[in-house]
């Protein structure tokens, strides 16, 4: 993969959306005795992997037991996902008989488990060691204890796959009885079909930064007629604040929003209301803070490849089994335990494996069969479009969707007119690409890409139009540029307002940002809170970055926004009180007109759509039309000129559209800026 360096605009944060890669100037921090993993990579070939000792049928979820709500007499169920990392609950004769602990550290000689008293004081346990994993069970051990382990050279590390780690990174982890939490019994998910998604990061949502505080709000959510939410990464990292993907707990939720009971019901609250849940996992690197795993289970990283971000992990050596399985029961217990809808796996092309079957492959298969009674949604990024693995899900090891970069490219180069860095591959012929998108998906199947200097992408005209996730704006493209701008800082309303209607218009599931839906003006920032040298090296990669641009020169210069500063944190959270200014009312207006349109005409024509029978075609250089052609020969069809002209006269339709936006137009012609959306009926129908 190429550097982070070369990977973005100029005036966007080069240096990817976790900041300048920490590890390039600054030591691991706050590991004694312990080198940064991969610190060396070169590529080269991967052996098989070696099979897991669990077998293919893995460890069966527990369905703890059923029960009745005491307030509403509904049914209950408690789950807990099993799995041969972190501690399990002992039973003995239906009795709590304590806990058994296992840790899969091979590079140690010994190790054991410490549990901490309220009163500061702590008990020592040795473990057993065998093939690399040491165990021990402690039968006095209860829910809410702090534990930890003890290496052989005296340092203390937390659980790899803590539940719950209220401390931070380098304290004690705390043991969590899943049962005790009651979830609803009725919930299956919705279809992908239905997918309207919320992106939220939950610690600049509300003012609180809290689960609770989010949950509050998802009956706006749910009005606007959003249909799923996706979270930003979880998984806990280092400081109080961050965007989630540096993360080194992979099975411990942020403590700063909650506790895992605070976000379980969240995702039960958002159920309720019919929405899905969707949470973003990282399976290409650790963070560079709090990452133990290098000091006693090095077999964790690759010697072979590397990533921005951090070592990359190996999932193909011949001693990898046991790093599959900790990542697949990760994407599991997500879903088993905390009931999430779906998963979207960031940067997949960081993620590399010659093994058969690929990880990727793996994981989605056992999703599958391991919750063949639920919906279930698995999407990834992945800057190669490899369509090849997407939108059959049916198929073993597919996944939904992708995030279509390419259309938010194409989209904003026409709002903006930027064309620095992967933008330039947009800039002479960005309605043709976006209209490519629309009907086909990807805008390069494989054609050179100047920007990567080679080939990009596979052919996709042959997938359903669920398998591209279409967006505006997302954490990334905000984030990444030097000041958080959003779109309604950079272009004006008319032209904007014509692209939310192609986006939320089109067959494809939208991804709307938070906030986007009301136009708000408030940065999002890229923020963390990293200790000392990483701090240092934070700073001084985005001030290079950045320094090479007028608008941060001279006393009259614009600021660079401090990265770990709390200010840069709190400029980023939305402002709700803003939501009542007549701008946001407008928004909030034509999101819920336009999402209202979606559900009652779009949706239910959705799946009926045939993949590789959409047609499109371009009137003049920037007025197009795009039919998806549905299994009973009717068809939806989008018209829009997005020009400062009106139109050129265009073949008028028998009927009337069902939505538009714009104005100045007639049945023969568009307005600038304007969309029209028609339903086209059979020919039987006509």
């Amino acid at each position: 993969m190429r550097s982070p360096t070369r990977s973005t605009p100029p005036h966007l944060n080069a240096a990817s959306r976790r900041g300048p890669d920490p590890l390039a100037n600054a030591p691991q921090a706050r590991m004694p005795d312990a080198r940064a993993p991969g610190t060396q990579p070169r590529r080269g070939s991967g052996g098989a992997h070696g099979r897991s000792q669990f077998g293919k049928s893995g460890w069966r979820p527990n369905e703890a037991g059923h029960g009745r709500d005491a307030a509403s007499g509904a049914a209950t169920v408690h789950w807990m996902h099993r799995m041969p990392f972190g501690p399990r609950l002992v039973e003995e004769h239906n009795i709590h008989a304590g806990y058994r602990f296992r840790l899969w550290a091979p590079a140690e000689k010994a190790v054991e488990v410490v549990l901490h008293q309220p009163d500061g004081e702590c008990s020592y346990h040795p473990c057993a060691k065998s093939d690399g994993w040491h165990s021990c069970k402690i039968p006095t051990a209860r829910p809410g204890d702090r534990y930890s382990f003890r290496l052989y050279g005296q340092l203390e590390v937390p659980d790899p796959a803590s539940r719950y780690n209220p401390d931070g990174v380098h304290g004690p982890s705390v043991l969590v009885d899943p049962t005790t939490f009651a979830w609803d019994a009725g919930w299956s998910g919705r279809p992908w079909e239905a997918a309207v998604i919320y992106e939220l990061h939950v610690g600049t949502f509300t003012a609180e930064g809290t689960y609770a505080a989010a949950e509050a709000r998802l009956d706006e959510l749910a009005a606007l007629g959003i249909t799923a939410i996706e979270l930003m990464p979880l998984a806990e990292f280092s400081g109080a604040r961050g965007w989630g993907y540096d993360g080194v707990l992979p099975y411990a939720p942020k403590a700063a929003y909650g506790t895992p009971d605070a976000l379980k019901h969240f995702i039960q609250a958002a159920h309720r209301r019919g929405l899905m849940v969707m949470l973003d996992v990282v399976y290409n690197h650790f963070g560079p803070d709090g990452n133990y795993l290098h000091v006693y289970a090095p077999q964790f990283f690759s010697q072979h490849y590397e990533t921005p971000w951090g070592a990359a992990i190996d999932f193909e050596s011949p001693y990898s089994a046991h790093v599959r399985e900790f990542f697949i029961h990760n994407a599991l217990y997500w879903l088993e335990e905390y009931r999430f809808d779906g998963l979207r796996l960031d940067a997949v092309h960081g993620i590399f494996d010659r093994s058969n079957p690929h990880i990727l492959e793996e994981l989605s298969s056992r999703a599958r069969m391991r919750l063949a009674d639920r919906r279930i949604h698995l999407v990834v990024e992945n800057v190669d479009n490899t369509a090849s693995r997407l939108g059959r899900p049916g198929l073993g090891g597919h996944y939904e969707a992708q995030w279509n970069d390419d259309f938010h490219h194409a989209a904003h180069v026409l709002l903006t007119g930027e064309h620095d860095g992967y933008y330039a591959d947009f800039a002479e012929r960005p309605v043709q690409l976006l209209v490519r998108c629309l009907a086909e998906g990807f805008a390069f199947q494989g054609e050179h890409s100047a920007f990567h200097d080679a080939p990009r992408g596979e052919p996709s005209s042959a997938l359903p139009a669920t398998a591209f996730v279409n967006f505006l704006q997302n954490h990334d493209q905000i984030g990444n540029r030097a000041l958080g701008e959003r779109l309604t800082t950079l272009t004006d309303s008319r032209r904007l307002r014509a692209l939310v209607a192609i986006q939320l218009l089109a067959p494809s599931p939208p991804l709307i940002f938070m906030g986007e839906e009301a136009g708000a003006t408030t940065p999002f920032l890229f923020f963390c809170d990293y200790p000392g040298e990483l701090a240092k090296a934070v700073r001084e990669g985005r001030q290079r970055e950045f320094a090479a641009f007028m608008q941060f020169h001279g006393e009259d210069g614009a600021q660079l926004p401090d990265p770990c500063g709390e200010e840069s944190f709190a400029r980023s959270k939305l402002d709700w009180g803003a939501r009542g200014d007549p701008p946001a009312r407008e928004w909030l207006a034509l999101y819920r007109e336009l999402l209202a349109q979606r559900h009652a005409v779009v949706v239910p024509r959705v799946a009926g759509v045939v993949p590789g029978r959409s047609t499109w075609h371009l009137f003049g250089e920037r007025t197009f039309e795009v039919r998806w052609v549905g299994v009973d020969g009717g068809a939806l069809v989008m018209r829009a000129n997005l020009d400062d002209l009106t139109s050129p006269l265009l073949p008028a339709l028998e009927v009337a559209p069902f939505a538009a936006v714009g104005s100045d137009s007639g049945p023969d012609r568009l307005g600038p800026w304007a969309v029209q959306c028609y339903l086209l009926p059979s020919a039987g129908q006509g």
